[in-house]
């Protein structure tokens, strides 16, 4: 089965929140979200707004298959919410691949769903349970506890949320870049200051470090030996380092 790990980063859906609050049309989006983490911070003392009030802006995916590896962002800088997602889902349809994630069941794949089905997005691969294909019966990418999906911080923590690891931590503790320069707290201003390349480049090197914190737990329950381990990293360094993208660059010199 071929893995494709991905991750999402999110901004406020502006649009949502002005519908919902019946805002005024030419209030501006900045002033919006700001009325939004107001309200949220009186609910329960923090900024982050609940999964259906999170828009989209993107899909980074790393995909393992045959001999090769590559990372790459669904879509473009112009490309839609609805695009994005459709492209996302699709590529499941296609390929049935394993989706590997960090914190995907608490936040990625919640997210995705909701804005699933804002956009009337069709997803019958992704939500099969065994209707149209008795394997997926007994592994589908619903239950928490299958491995067509697997969400690797949920996996670690021994499905206890008192137990969670950033992902940006792990990363460092195994020997791996970690986040550089920017984290999901900057991705709204980024964002409003029109910086989409450099939301796009960051959910790359997300990618980047879930793959290779996956090649240690693939190691770590002997599907990987010293060897092809070795090799996986070794294919990993290669095509990274044939990517000529600043942040590419960046990665691997803070990979020592």
């Amino acid at each position: 089965m071929l893995s494709l790990v991905f991750d999402i980063e999110t901004i406020p859906d502006v649009e949502g929140v002005r519908r919902l609050q019946d805002l005024p049309a030419n209030l501006s989006d900045a002033d919006v979200a700001n009325i939004a983490f107001h309200q949220r911070r009186q609910q329960n003392g923090t900024d982050f707004l609940p999964h259906h009030l999170q828009r989209v802006c993107a899909i980074s995916c790393a995909l393992r298959e045959g001999n090769q590896f590559r990372v790459w962002t669904l879509g473009d800088e112009q490309s839609s919410e609805a695009e994005i997602i459709q492209r996302f889902f699709d590529g499941i349809d296609k390929y049935t691949p394993q989706i590997v994630s960090w914190n995907g069941s608490g936040f990625d794949l919640p997210v995705l769903h909701y804005r699933a089905m804002v956009h009337g997005i069709a997803a019958p691969r992704y939500w099969d349970l065994g209707e149209d294909d008795k394997d997926f019966k007994w592994n589908n990418y619903i239950s928490r506890y299958h491995m067509r999906h697997l969400d690797l911080m949920d996996v670690l923590a021994m499905y206890s949320g008192r137990a969670n690891a950033p992902l940006d931590q792990m990363a460092q503790l195994c020997g791996f870049p970690g986040k550089l320069g920017m984290d999901g707290s900057k991705v709204w201003q980024a964002y409003l200051d029109g910086e989409i390349k450099a939301i796009r480049d960051y959910c790359e090197t997300d990618v980047a470090n879930t793959h290779l914190v996956y090649l240690r737990f693939l190691k770590m329950r002997g599907h990987l030996n010293e060897a092809s381990y070795a090799a996986e990293i070794q294919l990993v360094r290669e095509t990274l380092s044939g990517y000529s993208d600043d942040h590419w660059q960046q990665f691997m010199a803070a990979w020592v």
